[in-house]
């Protein structure tokens, strides 16, 4: 819920064509603002690198979690299964 709370937050609601758009951009590029696309990709980032961050301050404390654990043996297991090798493959002959 905290995505979508956060992804309202950062939508714009411009009317386009009154010449008032943010940063004076082309009344396009204000109609993909008002989408509130690009406040969902920033906060898609934003999340992806908290946790890079968290993990590069307290090591041993990111790693000694549970669910940390458990996650990177899931990920290590679908890697051992060769199933994302085997997706190139199909990919190069799926054209």
């Amino acid at each position: 819920i905290c995505m979508f709370v956060v992804a309202k937050i950062t939508t714009l609601d411009i009317v386009v064509g009154t010449g008032e758009n943010i940063f004076g951009v082309s009344d396009g590029l204000q109609s993909f603002f008002n989408t509130g696309l690009l406040g969902a990709i920033i906060t898609t980032i934003c999340a992806s690198l908290a946790w890079r961050i968290i993990a590069s301050s307290f090591p041993m404390a990111f790693l000694s979690n549970p669910l940390i654990y458990l996650i990177i043996k899931l990920c290590l297991g679908l890697e051992k299964s060769g199933v994302c090798a085997a997706a190139w493959v199909l990919a190069r002959y799926h054209k």
